[in-house]
């Protein structure tokens, strides 16, 4: 399988991630939103939607949207929880990351690293994402003051989808210092068989 993907983005990161922790070989293929290499008619063959990552599967399909391919590849492994009440619980998770998480934390982050978002950032944007990703840290952390991982004991695709924006949280400005749980909850992962960092990609 290939991913295509940027390697500084956390969205890209999260199926690279999985594969890692399940073991699965693929191919990283480079491509970014901010070089035009996805508007490309090439890429947008592939993905109207004309971003990244995108999965190409073996049989030469392709399937978009971070949530959806870590879906697709987590299917049938321990990151997917068998008991419907605990699955629910973990695509709870994964629609907290997209809709509460990532507007926030990624898009500050984004706002302070990219020098082209940078330039267009207003002061009132900056500080209403700050606000917006404290209260999600502390939504996170009470969370995790109750269990390892955010559907339980063991990790989930949640945990996947969470991870990569909350690790680069301090890029954009925030201080994970007083979410204790959520600092612990890292080191877990990191801690995982398999585990890469987001610069890592395979041989």
């Amino acid at each position: 399988m290939r991913i295509y993907g940027m390697m500084d983005s956390g969205n890209c990161y999260k199926p690279r991630l999985l594969m890692a922790l399940t073991g699965r070989p693929f191919t990283h293929v480079e491509v970014s939103t901010r070089d035009g290499s996805t508007r490309s008619e090439h890429f947008l063959g592939r993905n109207p939607i004309g971003q990244c990552p995108l999965l190409e599967l073996d049989d030469g399909r392709f399937l978009a949207e971070s949530g959806a391919i870590l879906n697709y590849l987590g299917t049938g492994t321990d990151y997917v929880p068998e008991d419907p009440y605990d699955h629910a619980r973990m695509l709870q998770w994964m629609f907290f990351e997209q809709n509460q998480h990532e507007p926030a934390i990624a898009v500050r982050r984004a706002l302070t690293v990219y020098p082209e978002r940078k330039a267009a950032a207003t002061a009132e944007r900056l500080q209403t994402t700050l606000e917006r990703g404290k209260s999600v840290l502390a939504v996170m952390d009470r969370a995790l003051a109750k269990s390892r991982f955010f559907v339980g004991d063991r990790p989930s695709l949640a945990d996947i989808a969470l991870y990569p924006y909350t690790r680069d949280a301090p890029e954009g400005g925030f201080d994970l210092a007083p979410f204790g749980n959520v600092t612990a909850w890292l080191s877990r992962v990191e801690a995982l068989p398999g585990y890469r960092p987001k610069d890592w990609m395979p041989a």
